[in-house]
């Protein structure tokens, strides 16, 4: 493990946007960081900062106006133009979220997806390439495997990420990013960010990594990742009521995304709501403590479904392929995730199981999204994979039976255990015949 040092530094930079960042030299808790960020007050003084809801801003000096389109004014003064382009509740809350994920900046977004294709559409131009991981949400392949040949001329190669090698062959001089999640969605593969980070930098390509399964676990910016991206609607938000994003990276970055002629982020406008920013920078707090708990039943639950004999996918186990890599990239304390999944082989089976552990049981409930204080339960190759047609779910390691559990902290372990277990029995041609002590 690296070890974790808290140094900050301001770093004054003449840049158009004027976007006022703190540049994290060394290693830092997840939880540190945010905490070291910066505490925007009420207006009048209160604990909690102010919800700025105006679209657009006045200014005092009609020539104030041309001083800030032309960039000479900007946020850190407290001149805004116009919500779009900055808006001081939402620009709060990407403050957070580059503490939180150690990068020099941030920008949220209206949805995870608006992040992933404004980063995409930043980084390649017309004939340019990418590559990316064969496993990967279904509306980020679908994103990549049909929407940007057709409307960007942008192509992707999938590829296996565990294969070093064939990740090295597949980039070409017209690559221009290397795209993955730190763990796949739904296979809980954990990708080696470092490795994968030196083969990309070594031939000039930008490492664009999807953190959404691991906020506060794992931090990609600490080994190589140049963008991280989050769907804030999941663990950060952790209450399912929101639709978020956030793109973090360096402050140059972000400011050629808010560029006023060729910034995606600024022309695309995928908006975040400063109503929504509250809402989430409000609960960034406890994210920790969430996840804690999150990863603690995940882990519990895990090894006792391995023990009754069922087919369990989960990083923290020991025989998990890429168990002694996530060790070495977790920051400590705090778990090694929140998702696991159960191979039932046909959908017909993880069907069952669900339809039992909802309707009878009431252990969690069937709805795609994760990251919620209920657990969540969805049939992947059925749902958040039905992008992918039968031979890319093939490839990817997606079993037709495949369950993704994002387990929930709501009642205690033991009684949602026990609500398992009972499912389980209903169920008498699954029920293997090692039970748990």
């Amino acid at each position: 493990m690296l070890p974790c040092k808290v140094t900050y530094e301001e770093e004054d930079r003449d840049f158009s946007t004027k976007y006022n960042a703190k540049v994290v030299k060394k290693c830092v808790d997840p939880v540190q960081g945010l905490a070291n960020a910066r505490h925007e007050f009420g207006e009048h003084g209160g604990v909690n900062m102010s919800i700025e809801a105006s679209a657009t801003f006045t200014v005092m000096q009609p020539e104030t106006m041309r001083r800030m389109f032309s960039g000479e004014l900007g946020p850190e003064g407290d001149f805004y133009i116009y919500s779009r382009h900055f808006n001081p509740t939402v620009l709060n809350l990407g403050r957070q979220m580059a503490a939180l994920e150690g990068t020099e900046a941030a920008y949220c977004t209206s949805s995870g997806m608006s992040a992933i294709s404004s980063v995409l559409l930043q980084l390649c131009s017309h004939g340019d390439h990418v590559v990316a991981s064969r496993c990967l949400y279904g509306g980020t392949h679908a994103l990549l495997a049909h929407l940007f040949p057709r409307a960007c001329g942008v192509s992707t190669t999938f590829v296996d990420i565990q294969r070093l090698d064939d990740v090295k062959n597949a980039i070409k001089p017209s690559t221009k990013v290397l795209y993955f999640e730190s763990m796949s969605n739904p296979t809980l593969a954990v990708a080696d960010i470092p490795s994968l980070s030196a083969i990309a930098h070594e031939k000039n390509v930008k490492v664009v990594v999807d953190n959404t399964f691991a906020p506060i676990i794992i931090s990609p910016a600490r080994f190589g990742a140049d963008v991280v991206i989050h769907s804030i609607s999941k663990y950060v938000s952790g209450s399912a009521d929101v639709i978020a994003g956030a793109v973090c990276g360096s402050v140059d970055m972000i400011n050629s995304m808010m560029d006023l002629h060729q910034g995606a982020l600024m022309l695309l406008g995928p908006t975040m709501n400063p109503k929504v920013a509250f809402e989430i920078s409000e609960r960034l707090p406890h994210l920790g403590l969430r996840m804690k708990e999150h990863c603690h039943r995940a882990y519990i639950y895990a090894s006792r479904m391995k023990n009754l004999g069922l087919k369990v996918i989960y990083p923290g186990l020991e025989d998990h392929p890429q168990y002694a890599l996530l060790k070495s990239m977790v920051n400590t304390g705090y778990g090694y995730g929140g998702i696991l999944c159960v191979d039932m082989d046909t959908e017909e089976r993880a069907n069952k199981l669900m339809y039992h552990l909802q309707n009878y049981t009431q252990f969690g409930l069937m709805a795609v999204s994760l990251g919620y204080y209920d657990t969540l339960m969805s049939c992947s190759s059925s749902s958040t994979s039905s992008e992918m047609n039968q031979e890319e779910r093939e490839l990817a390691g997606i079993s037709p039976g495949l369950i993704r559990m994002s387990i929930g902290y709501s009642g205690t372990l033991e009684q949602r255990w026990s609500q398992f277990e009972n499912a389980l029995t209903k169920m008498t041609e699954v029920l293997p015949s090692k039970r748990h002590n």
